[in-house]
């Protein structure tokens, strides 16, 4: 549901400079979750749902599958010892994070792309680019008939700076504060093991995540949803997503990479505590039993 509106909120005013005057279908997080579920109902608020599983499950799957062992290569690359039971070195965190999030974001790029454009899609209040698809696949259909796999995988950089960011910040930060929380703590019975501990430090690194990311969800979104180019190549807007990030500073104003930004936390934060909580879970099970 909050991806529906801050993908709404982020394609409002595209490339428009804003005016006293200026008409606003969406004000704030709250307003514009009323407004879509008054007039789309609980299918508005639920667009994208489907594809938006998929990406997850493509990056997701990919980032958190592979962290630890490209962890574990840098580490032996630039250090001759593994990452186990050694002093987390912030640098090579950040990269293994980073590889691997853009390497999911690859992966999943063309059901990010469809959900985006499932999303933006309204009869009572349009905004940016609408593309109209029946379904998941109709709109996958649509997108290989009218530009075959350079359709599918168009905005793709655009996605994988956005996960490369968020991974990055993401998988390091929570590395650290798990650290930090199970140190300081531990005095109150808190360590590395800890359920309380892994809640902490994926609370705090839902924030920080959300924070360096919007700027590339801003461009990712809106590289995402539209035109196509003139020649089929490309985009009608944007060529990429360099030119994205400067023609959307210079028209709408460096406060427009954050447009979106409490809807994007209310997503991201939760499910952030819930990946990390689960997935220790998850390897304390296959630690004990395999």
């Amino acid at each position: 549901m909050h991806a529906v509106v801050k993908t709404r909120l982020q394609l409002q005013g595209e490339l428009a400079r804003a005016t006293p005057n200026m008409v606003k279908t969406y004000h704030n997080v709250a307003q514009a979750f009323w407004v879509i579920g008054r007039n789309e109902g609980i299918r508005g608020l639920q667009k994208g749902l489907g594809p938006g599983y998929m990406y997850q499950i493509m990056l997701n799957g990919t980032r958190l599958g592979f962290y630890e062992p490209v962890k574990n290569i840098l580490y032996s690359v630039f250090t001759g010892h593994s990452s186990d039971g050694q002093k987390q070195v912030i640098p090579l965190n950040v990269a293994a994070g980073g590889l691997c999030g853009m390497a999911g974001a690859a992966l999943g790029s063309p059901f990010f792309l469809v959900k985006t454009r499932m999303q933006s899609a309204s009869d009572f209040a349009a905004v940016g680019f609408q593309h109209r698809y029946k379904s998941s696949l109709d709109g996958l259909r649509r997108i290989w008939s009218e530009g075959g796999v350079r359709g599918l995988y168009r905005g793709m950089d655009a996605a994988m700076m956005r996960a490369g960011a968020g991974s990055s910040v993401q998988l390091a930060t929570y590395d650290h504060f798990k650290s930090f929380f199970s140190t300081r703590l531990a005095h109150r019975g808190l360590d590395g093991n800890s359920m309380a501990t892994h809640f902490l430090a994926s609370m705090v690194t839902g924030f920080f995540v959300c924070l360096v990311m919007n700027p590339f969800d801003v461009v990712s979104t809106r590289m995402y949803n539209q035109k196509a180019g003139a020649n089929g190549h490309g985009g009608a807007l944007y060529k990429n997503p360099l030119q994205c990030f400067y023609k959307t500073v210079t028209t709408e104003g460096l406060f427009s990479l954050y447009k979106g930004f409490l809807a994007h936390y209310l997503r991201l934060g939760p499910h952030t505590i819930l990946m990390f909580v689960f997935m220790e879970q998850i390897k304390a099970l296959g630690k004990r039993h395999f």
